[in-house]
């Protein structure tokens, strides 16, 4: 046990594991508080697609020696605004607008990077797919304050969201500015993406965003608990992530997605016997309600057909 604690601490001992870790605390944060609203909206891929967009905006900053974070930022945003315009004014159906993010988003990153001096698509795989040793102190403070935004947004206005993400009418009925809600959503999200992908990485953000939510529902149906046990598990598995990246020397974008899959299968297979518990209540709670008088009868007694309570 000593000597377990003894490396847990030498990880600390490096400022880019440092960074790493911090950073990975705030995505496995961020990324389900996201998540929880696409998953009620049915829009579990919008994350990839604005991965794929933020793809150009990392190659962009490459092109013009900025910041990749706060491009792909600026880029991801647009793209996530433009897709809420398609939808509502273009009446085009939300996969194709997420199909031009697809196609548009990759093409252009691969361009880019490749016009940039010196660029070439080797430096678009730590975006791609994740790197510990590439989170620079500037990529710390990015992420620390774009997640502070996630954070505030999605805590802050959870009550909105959650309306919006259940029944846009009922929202709008009840004099909830849809619209703006439904962009703060997306611009949101956009933000997540962001945040996650030096750690994460682009191509497999989206799972971050959606598999700990999909995990939690296996045990929980109320929003909060949802909610908080999907941060929980994020938090988790991207610490889990990197402190085995770290020692195996394998990526860590593929490592967290990959324990997060394996938390969701175990949560599933222990969810089952409650799962079975909860279906035989609601029979027994839609019997009483029908006025079943085999489900009703009382132990001892016997029914107008004859049958004995047990």
């Amino acid at each position: 046990m000593a000597t377990n604690l003894a490396l847990n601490i030498e990880i600390l001992d490096y400022a880019f594991m440092q960074r790493a870790l911090l950073a990975a605390v705030l995505v496995g944060i961020t990324a389900p508080a996201v998540g929880i609203y696409l998953v009620q909206r049915r829009q579990a891929l919008l994350g990839d697609g604005i991965g794929h967009v933020a793809m150009t905006g990392v190659g962009l900053g490459f092109l013009l020696s900025w910041s990749p974070v706060w491009m792909a930022t600026a880029v991801s945003v647009v793209g996530a605004v433009l897709m809420e315009l398609i939808r509502w004014y273009g009446r085009t159906r939300g996969d194709i607008a997420l199909a031009m993010l697809f196609y548009g988003g990759m093409a252009g990153g691969v361009m880019f990077i490749n016009l940039a001096p010196g660029g070439s698509n080797a430096n678009l795989t730590s975006y791609l797919f994740g790197s510990l040793s590439t989170v620079s102190e500037s990529d710390v403070t990015a992420i620390c304050l774009l997640a502070a935004f996630v954070v505030l947004v999605t805590i802050g206005l959870r009550r909105q969201l959650f309306a919006v993400s259940q029944d846009e009418e009922f929202a709008r009925v009840t004099g909830l500015p849809v619209r703006a809600l439904n962009l703060l959503t997306a611009i949101t999200a956009a933000v997540t993406v962001t945040v996650a992908m030096r750690v994460v990485g682009l191509l497999l953000v989206s799972a971050l965003m959606v598999v700990p939510v999909a995990a939690a529902q296996q045990l929980s149906r109320s929003f909060a608990a949802t909610f908080a046990i999907s941060v929980a598990i994020g938090v988790s598995v991207t610490i889990g992530g990197t402190v085995t990246s770290y020692y195996q020397d394998v990526p860590p974008g593929a490592t967290i997605v990959l324990l997060t899959i394996g938390a969701f299968m175990l949560l599933t297979v222990a969810a089952t016997p409650l799962a079975r518990r909860r279906a035989r209540a609601a029979a027994l709670v839609a019997a009483r309600e029908a006025g079943d008088p085999a489900e009703c009868a009382i132990p001892g007694t016997r029914t107008p057909t004859g049958k004995v309570g047990v």
